[in-house]
């Protein structure tokens, strides 16, 4: 029996999404066996964990846990785990418990305040299986869209089937060739990727007002990335990827290339003044011209 067009290309088809989510664009791209029922499945678990993770959304479970100072949610405890890891990894630097800061920062960016946070905030938090407790408001931003990243590239994947999903600069292993934004304003991208690992890429050219930008050193209590652009390229995972860039992006560049260097698993570009600056394996992403 013939098989009808439609039903070809249901079991073996090329689908693109584009939708808005963590407060930016994300792709999604499904290619063989059932590649539209997959995309579909895929925004829907992207959108149900922003839904979630959203802490400007009163009705998500980071909200009530800045709110209520617990929550039960196994998302929200696997992303508290890894902030509490590589807080102690970065000696303080990327810390989960500037939840006030994030908020007031926001804030500040989007227009909806004229004040910008002075004081950064400690506290304690604790996490018992999927139940969180803080006595200090969380900020899980610099590893949710990572997080989702990972989670919806793995509804992706299936016997016959390869997926793509990026968030904003944020990106699961390519299946091609991709190119680093320039953090100039041109067309001209600063590398052209081609690697197996998880992307991210993080800078104040994005997100800025007044020559203030999202990323903040509680360590030093100072507001603004210090370099054009961070890209990470990390094999663990794109929440990884997401972390060191914010984290890398806060850091004077001798210390972050110390961090970058001494990483497992994880290489970087690093733009500042101008200057291209990676790490010793970082050419091994960048395809031979």
């Amino acid at each position: 029996m013939l098989e009808s067009l439609e039903s070809v290309y249901e079991r073996f088809g090329d689908t693109h999404r584009e939708f808005s989510c963590c407060d930016t664009t994300f792709r999604i791209q499904a290619t063989g066996v059932r590649a539209e029922t997959a995309a579909t499945a895929a925004r829907e678990t992207a959108e149900s964990l922003e839904a979630q993770l959203n802490a400007f959304d009163e009705a998500s479970a980071v909200s009530q846990l800045n709110r209520e100072g617990e929550v039960v949610n196994e998302h929200v405890a696997r992303i508290v785990r890894r902030g509490i890891e590589y807080n102690d990894r970065t000696g303080g630097v990327f810390d989960i418990q500037q939840g006030r800061v994030e908020h007031d920062l926001k804030a500040f960016l989007h227009g909806d305040s004229e004040t910008l946070p002075t004081e950064f905030d400690t506290g304690t938090v604790q996490t018992t299986g999927s139940h969180i407790t803080t006595d200090v408001e969380l900020d899980l931003n610099g590893l949710a869209k990572g997080y989702i990243v990972d989670r919806t590239a793995e509804t992706l994947a299936g016997l016959g089937r390869c997926g793509f999903v990026s968030g904003g600069g944020d990106m699961s292993p390519p299946t091609g060739p991709v190119a680093i934004e320039s953090p100039y304003g041109d067309d001209t991208p600063l590398k052209i990727l081609d690697t197996d690992w998880y992307v991210a890429t993080s800078g104040g050219y994005r997100r800025a007002r007044n020559g203030t930008d999202h990323v903040y050193d509680p360590t030093t209590e100072s507001l603004g990335s210090r370099h054009e652009s961070v890209t990470v390229v990390a094999r663990r995972d794109c929440m990884e990827a997401d972390a060191i860039a914010t984290t890398l992006a806060a850091l004077p560049l001798a210390e972050a290339r110390d961090l970058a260097s001494e990483w497992e698993d994880l290489e970087v570009l690093v733009v500042h003044d101008g200057v291209f600056h990676t790490t010793a394996g970082f050419e091994t992403h960048v395809p031979d011209t």
